[in-house]
This record gives C-alpha cells, sequence and structure tokens, in this order.
C-alpha cells in the first residue's frame, strides 16, 4: 500500500482520528469539574482544578524534548500506536479514581504517553508529503485536534446523562479499540527506517541526544521556539478555561458553556487550519515567506479576538471573538511544523518539534494556573485581554527574524 501514490493521504486519515482521541481524552475533564467535585471535593477550588489540569501540562512539557529525540531514531508507527493505547487506557482508568491524588497521577501519565505522539506525527506527515501538500497536510491533521476538542466538551453533558465515570470509560475503549486498527495499517516512510538503523549500527546509543546540541545551535530556532511558545499561552487559556469563560460571562451552566465554546473554537479551527494550509502552499511557491506571512495573518487575527473574548459579555460578542481566534489560531497552527522544515533539515524535526512541544507546554501550563487564581478573584477575563499583548510581540518577532532560504531544508 505505501507504493500507491494516494498513501501519503491514508497517513493523514489515519492520524486525524488519533489526533481527535488525543484531544478529546484530555479536553473533556475541563468541562467536567462540577460533576467530578460532588465525588472529589479538593475540585470545587478552581485553584485545584486549575493545578490539576496544569499536572499533564507540566509532564507532557518535559517528556516532549526526549519524544522527539527518539522520534528521529525508531519507528514513529510503534511510537503513535503504544502513546494512544497508553492514554486511552489511562482514560479508562480515570474513571475509577475516586480521590484527587489518584486523578494528578494518572494525569501525569497521560501527559507522558500523550506527549509522544504530535512530535512522531508531525514528523511523519512531513515526510510523507513534499511542499506542494505540507501545509494542508498537516492543517487537516491538525482539524482532527479541534473536532477532538469539540467532543470533549460534550464531557459535562455525558456527564449529566449518566455519570462521569462511564464519560472517561467509553471514550477511553474507544481509544484502545483504534489503536489496534492503526497498528495494522499504519507505516513508517521506508528512508526514515533506513535512517534510524544505519545510524543505530554507526553511532550507537551515545549519540541519543546529539541531535539536541545541533538543533539548539541554530540561532534561527530560537526565534521560532519563542513565537511558537507565545501563543501557546492563549492557545491552551482557550482549550482549558474557555468553557468556565463563556458561563461566567454570559451566565449559563457548564452543560451549555462546555459544548458551545468548544465547537466554536473548533469549527472556526477547521476553517482556519484549511484556509492557513491552502494558502501558504501556494504562497510559498511563488515567494519562500509565503508560510510565515500567512502564519502571521493568523497570529494578527488573535489579537483583537482575545480582547473581545475578556470583556465581551453577549452571546454574539463572544462566540464572535471566539470564531475569530479559532481562525487565526489554525492559520498559525498548520504552519508550525512547514515554517521549521524551512530552517531544520528532516533528520532533526522531531527533536525540534519536541522542544517546541515543552516550551509551548509549559506555557500552557504556567498560564493555566495563574488564570485558576484569577477566575478565583473574578479577574478571568481580564487575564485573558491581557494575553493580545503577547501575541503582539510574537508576531512582530516572527516577522522581523525569519528569513528562509529553502522551503525544505535538506
Amino acid at each position: 500500500m505505501t507504493n500507491k501514490k494516494y498513501y501519503p493521504w491514508v497517513v493523514v486519515a489515519l492520524l486525524w482520528i488519533v489526533a481527535l482521541l488525543n484531544y478529546m481524552d484530555r479536553q473533556m475533564l475541563s468541562t467536567m469539574q462540577e460533576a467530578m467535585s460532588l465525588d472529589i471535593h479538593e475540585l470545587n477550588s478552581a485553584e485545584a482544578f486549575g493545578a490539576l489540569m496544569a499536572a499533564f501540562l507540566w509532564v507532557y512539557g518535559l517528556a516532549s524534548p526526549f519524544s522527539g529525540v527518539i522520534a528521529d531514531r525508531v519507528s514513529r508507527k510503534w511510537l503513535i500506536v503504544g502513546s494512544l493505547f497508553v492514554w486511552s487506557l489511562v482514560t479508562f482508568l480515570m474513571g475509577y479514581a475516586n480521590d484527587f491524588h489518584t486523578l494528578y497521577w494518572l494525569r501525569g501519565i497521560m501527559g507522558i504517553s500523550e506527549a509522544l505522539y504530535i512530535p512522531s506525527a508531525l514528523s511523519l506527515i512531513a515526510d510523507w508529503h513534499d511542499g506542494k501538500t505540507r501545509s494542508l497536510a498537516i492543517g487537516i491533521h491538525m482539524t482532527g485536534l479541534y473536532v477532538g476538542q469539540a467532543i470533549g466538551g460534550f464531557g459535562a453533558a455525558v456527564a449529566s446523562l449518566f455519570t462521569w465515570h462511564t464519560a472517561f470509560h467509553s471514550f477511553g475503549l474507544i481509544g484502545i479499540a483504534y489503536a489496534v486498527v492503526l497498528l495494522l495499517l499504519l507505516h513508517e516512510k521506508p528512508e526514515h527506517a533506513k535512517t534510524s538503523a544505519e545510524e543505530g549500527q554507526k553511532r550507537g546509543i551515545s549519540s541519543v541526544f546529539s541531535g539536541l546540541g545541533i538543533v539548539l545551535s541554530i540561532w534561527t530556532f530560537w526565534i521560532i521556539l519563542f513565537f511558537f511558545a507565545a501563543p501557546s499561552l492563549p492557545g491552551w487559556a482557550t482549550k482549558n478555561w474557555l468553557p468556565t469563560l463563556f458561563a461566567t460571562n454570559l451566565g449559563i451552566s457548564m452543560e451549555q458553556a462546555g459544548p458551545i465554546s468548544t465547537i466554536t473554537i473548533a469549527a472556526s479551527s477547521f476553517l482556519g487550519v484549511i484556509l492557513g494550509g491552502i494558502l501558504s502552499d501556494r504562497w510559498v511557491q511563488r515567494c519562500l515567506r509565503g508560510r510565515i506571512y500567512t502564519s502571521a495573518i493568523g497570529l494578527g487575527l488573535t489579537i483583537p479576538s482575545l480582547l473581545l473574548l475578556g470583556y465581551g459579555h453577549s452571546l454574539l460578542a463572544i462566540v464572535g471573538a471566539g470564531c475569530l481566534f479559532g481562525i487565526g489560531f489554525g492559520m498559525f497552527d498548520a504552519n508550525n511544523m512547514p515554517i521549521l522544515c524551512q530552517f531544520i533539515s528532516s533528520r532533526y524535526r522531531a527533536t525540534a518539534y519536541g522542544l517546541m512541544n515543552m516550551t509551548g507546554v509549559f506555557a500552557g501550563a504556567a498560564v493555566t494556573q495563574v488564570l485558576g487564581k484569577w477566575k478565583d478573584g473574578g479577574m478571568l477575563g481580564e487575564g485573558f485581554a491581557w494575553l493580545s499583548l503577547v501575541m503582539l510581540a510574537a508576531l512582530l518577532l516572527q516577522l522581523i527574524f525569519l528569513k528562509p532560504k529553502a522551503d525544505n531544508l535538506e
């Protein structure tokens, strides 16, 4: 099957479902605070709930660089299948948790297993797709994350119809079953498998972390690292606190706010990554900075949207702001790996993306905890509005310093 012309798109389709499960399993917890707090009383505190959400992010961030290093040297297929199985099993087991400490440890284990996925998946897709389809392919894959985020928003609705235990059990079993499907149909890029085997024989285990030094010695990578991490602040803020912001500013229940907020972001982000992928793939054929300009347009759209999210109190204003943010963030999201391909060779892309994932997630963990405190102080909206300044800094830095010399650095 791998020699078929359509197989690169089969890879995208297979991983789209994994991406959906990836975000669905992590997102559903954000909407079930009320339901779970009836059984686990520590979750009545927004600060404690923020700490639980951040635990996943801190562990995920620490594991990300190592997952990238590993993905550049072993079969990415097995990393993807294994990580899917483990985080789905953890999701299933969360349905049996009856105290805060158990939830905390399970979220940490989920962070390790999910960290293995994104660097492997995006590197695999980038290898299967050349520059003419790379942004679109990665953008389509990213829509799986947004759809998973939207479905995860129904966690509170499932919990109210059945129990929060049932929600975790059901979603966990779906992922375990799909891991078996993936095992049969997903294949590694032959060139990657050959290179990994040759390097293993030539250098041995001592070379495992050499890629980190090479990537960190490239000065433009530090610029990429910042402009990736800065938007992660509002990116993770919307994932973890937007349902709460919608409920607070609109005066509605979490059962309503969860689906409205997550569907708003997911649907608009879906549009943004498709638009950003198509525009970037066409623009880069005429101008090497086309991907960077496309990403910059996306970042520009998020600035007014964050202000409106923070201070809006009508359904039209907040949903409109959410749509604008989703489109902009989607355009940015679709082009992160393609821009990385312009500055980092294929041998070290998973390693580089692992480092990017780490900084982005650490930023997300920090903002998740800070916004938890702001929520307890009645200032969650103001927190969202201040994040617009971070986006402005990332936009300017990207336009001033990133000047690629090739679309696919070898």
